[in-house]
């Protein structure tokens, strides 16, 4: 996949701090879709892993691909392969409205650019006509909108009222919604995840345990990725607030290095559960990287 937006026909790619400005999730989900729609053959597929239903007999004009050649060897008759959930998928997104969530460095905080990313992914699955829901969290369960056909604008107004401000806390919310999900669809999850690797993904795979079809999105400021501060001072820790003076000379090749730890070691554990996970710079045109996530997401699906 290559790196360059302009390879990419038809889609729009617009500052994430532009698109903060414009304030209008409804706006900006469509403007960013129609990019995506217009750039792709067709629309990106989310839906869970298909399960098989039944045979039916073969009538001309069937796709031939879904022939079962097994059933046709023992009996010389020709079957058609059938799905459940080929369409019409449940489709969800956990956000975390935590504290941490409201840090940003560059106009656009880690919250803004996941709730539009959640209206973007959202508004994708809804014009293919599946169910669409949300869930906020922190340190608990905040809002519940049930994925529904005719939920898009409830999420729309659940994201613009959004107000962060406790701590968070991944495992009792999570664990809690595990048991809501018992019906397979496509869960998506959206955190900077201010967590140990190991609490995390504790946290996060009993979703996928339920037979869902499970998207992690890491979402990131660009300060928190690289440190570029240059004056010593008191830095606040996001979520408890306690203060701690800092010299960033001289710790930001060490802490550089513990973030590449930390993003690394939740992608290995993420892929040994077969947890799909994306790291995401708010820096970053939203619309590119969901596009090459996408992309290399299709290919996955394909080769499982």
């Amino acid at each position: 996949m290559s790196g360059n937006p302009s390879a990419i026909p038809g889609a729009r790619f617009m500052d994430p701090v532009v698109l903060a400005r414009i304030g209008n999730l409804e706006l900006v989900s469509r403007a960013v879709c129609d990019g995506f729609i217009n750039g792709l053959h067709k629309a990106p597929y989310f839906g869970a892993s298909v399960d098989f239903a039944e045979h039916r007999g073969y009538v001309p004009g069937d796709d031939v691909r879904r022939m079962d050649w097994r059933v046709w060897a023992r009996t010389d008759r020709y079957y058609i392969k059938e799905y459940e959930a080929e369409t019409n998928a449940n489709f969800s997104v956990l956000l975390d409205i935590s504290k941490s969530m409201n840090y940003g460095s560059r106009g656009i905080t880690k919250l803004q650019y996941a709730s539009i990313l959640t209206a973007c992914l959202t508004n994708l699955v809804h014009h293919q006509r599946d169910r669409v829901g949300l869930v906020t969290f922190d340190n608990d369960i905040v809002d519940f909108v049930p994925s529904s056909a005719k939920h898009m604008d409830v999420v729309l107004h659940t994201l613009e009222r959004i107000t962060p401000g406790r701590p968070g806390n991944l495992t009792v919310p999570l664990h809690k919604l595990a048991e809501h999900f018992g019906r397979r669809g496509v869960l998506v999850v959206i955190s900077d995840f201010y967590e140990d690797p190991e609490v995390i993904v504790d946290a996060v795979t009993p979703l996928r345990f339920r037979g869902n079809d499970l998207i992690v999105f890491h979402v990131l400021d660009p300060a928190e990725l690289e440190f570029g501060f240059t004056d010593a001072q008191a830095f606040e820790d996001l979520e408890t607030g306690e203060q701690m003076p800092v010299v960033p000379d001289a710790l930001r090749k060490e802490y550089v290095e513990l973030v590449k730890a930390h993003t690394e070691a939740l992608q290995a554990k993420f892929s040994e559960v077969r947890v799909d996970y994306s790291l995401l710079d708010t820096s970053k045109p939203l619309d590119h990287a969901l596009y090459r996530f996408l992309s290399g997401r299709e290919k996955r699906l394909r080769s499982r």
